[in-house]
């Protein structure tokens, strides 16, 4: 089992940068998939992007469009989710979560465990 804390959430302006954590509790963090999701108001939670175990690919949605970068350290136990050029449409709690079974996985069931989430919120 996995216990992950996200922290980096702000409030920022239009085309300002963000970069979120994801620092996780355990000793088999390098066997997870980790993932972040968001959800605005609202809204449905939607994914934003994956990675696999350490030196596997990443997946992103497609409205990320190259502005955002999916990273983990291991050694640190940490997950990041580094992102530039905000818009307002990006303002949404973000949440990491880890699965064992599928990584790089952008369906939200494939995730069991999940962190509580941090606000990003991007002004015009």
């Amino acid at each position: 089992q996995v216990q992950l804390v996200e922290s980096g959430g702000g409030l920022v302006q239009a085309g300002d940068s963000l970069r979120l954590s994801c620092e996780a509790s355990g000793r088999t963090f390098s066997s997870y998939g980790m993932g972040w999701f968001r959800q605005a108001p609202g809204a449905e939670r939607e994914f934003v992007a994956a990675i696999g175990w350490t030196g596997g690919n990443s997946y992103y949605a497609d409205f990320v469009n190259g502005r955002f970068t999916i990273s983990r350290d291991d050694a640190k136990k940490t997950a990041y989710l580094q992102m530039n050029s905000l818009k307002p449409e990006d303002t949404a709690v973000y949440y990491c979560a880890a699965n064992l079974r599928r990584p790089g996985s952008s369906w939200d069931n494939d995730y069991p465990y999940w962190g509580q989430g941090t606000q990003v919120t991007v002004s015009s």
